[in-house]
């Protein structure tokens, strides 16, 4: 077994300073997107979504990783496992992120005011499910779902290095099986209410699917950017080249699986030609939308997909770090594709609040996450499968 000492932050470790300075950078980015934002609310209202949805992605994406392998009674992930409890233990700060979308409601969703809706059979026929008070029930349900989901799995995890208890482990194998259900079901109409209804005429069944295999590329870009930050130090020991490759291959699977997923949305709706469906991807293949389309195609799938096919770019540092940063540069972008083209149809047009917010929530993102990993262990240190893990080698 390995003992405690050697795998937590040490005082002199960058990251022991970090969360000061983030919170500090992240007060500065919120004061400025507030003073900036109160001339122009609408593009403040989808800047602010647009960061709310990238942050809250990460601790998604982490939730997902840690169920996953507890439902899978994975070995090889336990050294990497409480780096993704973390960052999904971000959760409830970020759920307190979206609180304050509720007074924006009006400029981000057309359906929410009560003149158009009056005008417009359609959105009529469509009031029972969106209106403004069952929205907010919605929200609040898939907000404390994942938040109370991350605590429980985070706490049963951290109180096994204290208590040891084998039984802990079974809980949590046995428990993650039907939270994974409601993970796929609130993540889904979450995706549908945040993101689909800013255009109340479009609709996609396979949206929430699109939403989700986002969620976990990003959230495995950014588990394996801390992990290579933390191994030089305070991992040195337990987490290799070979975790790292493992990480590399599930980052390159859910890759690929976004693009699969994202084409099938798209060949079916083309391929059926309904004037109400296309409308969407109308919009977002003229104009000034065209190329911002074509390159996410580019960057999020052809050009990672070559770059992270080869065994050796998963094993070096310099070459997950470009793929982790730049997997997360094209998620972000993709949210931004999603969302601003309700607001600026005419083409892309990037706003200084679209820097500030996202500023603004990363700098208390990661206060809270660096805050968090100060004060445990860095690794599961009475898992079960821990020696397992440390002599992980891949196939």
């Amino acid at each position: 077994m390995v003992g405690s000492e050697g795998i937590s932050i040490s005082q002199g470790h960058p990251w022991s300073r970090s969360p000061g300075v983030a919170a500090g950078v992240g007060l500065v980015g919120l004061v400025v997107s507030i003073v900036v934002g109160l001339g122009d609310l609408r593009q403040l209202w989808h800047s602010y979504l647009v960061s709310c949805l990238f942050y809250l992605s990460l601790g998604l994406g982490a939730l997902f990783f840690v169920l996953v392998q507890f439902v899978s009674r994975a070995g090889w992930s336990v050294v990497v496992r409480r780096l993704a409890e973390q960052v999904m233990g971000t959760l409830p700060v970020v759920a307190v992120f979206f609180l304050p979308l509720a007074l924006g409601l009006q400029e981000l969703y057309p359906w929410s005011r009560t003149e158009v809706v009056a005008q417009d059979a359609l959105l009529q026929y469509k009031r029972p499910y969106l209106n403004p008070s069952f929205f907010y029930l919605r929200s609040l349900v898939y907000l404390i779902s994942w938040s109370i989901m991350a605590w429980w799995f985070r706490h049963r995890s951290l109180q096994q290095d204290e208590v040891g208890d084998l039984t802990i482990t079974r809980r949590l194998q046995t428990a993650s099986a039907p939270a994974l259900v409601w993970f796929g079901v609130t993540v889904t109409f979450a995706a549908f209410d945040w993101i689909m209804s800013l255009d109340p005429y479009w609709y996609s069944t396979i949206f929430g699917v699109y939403f989700f295999s986002g969620c976990v590329v990003a959230g495995l870009a950014f588990l394996v950017l801390i992990a290579l930050w933390l191994q030089r130090e305070a991992l040195s020991r337990v987490v290799s080249f070979e975790h790292f490759h493992g990480l590399g291959k599930l980052l390159f699977g859910f890759m690929v699986f976004w693009a699969y997923i994202a084409f099938s949305q798209f060949l079916l709706i083309w391929y059926a030609n309904i004037p109400e469906e296309t409308v969407w991807y109308a919009q977002r293949l003229t104009h000034g939308w065209w190329w911002v389309t074509a390159f996410l195609a580019l960057g999020h799938f052809v050009l990672p997909f070559f770059f992270l096919l080869p065994r050796e770019v998963k094993r070096k540092r310099v070459t997950l770090v470009t793929a982790g940063v730049w997997l997360l540069a094209m998620h972000y972008l993709d949210l931004y594709w999603l969302v601003m083209p309700n607001l600026h149809p005419e083409g892309f047009h990037p706003h200084l609040l679209d820097a500030t917010t996202w500023i603004a929530l990363g700098g208390l993102f990661l206060g809270f996450l660096g805050i968090s990993m100060r004060h445990s262990a860095l690794v599961p240190i009475r898992d079960p499968r821990l020696a397992e893990s440390l002599s992980f080698e891949n196939r």
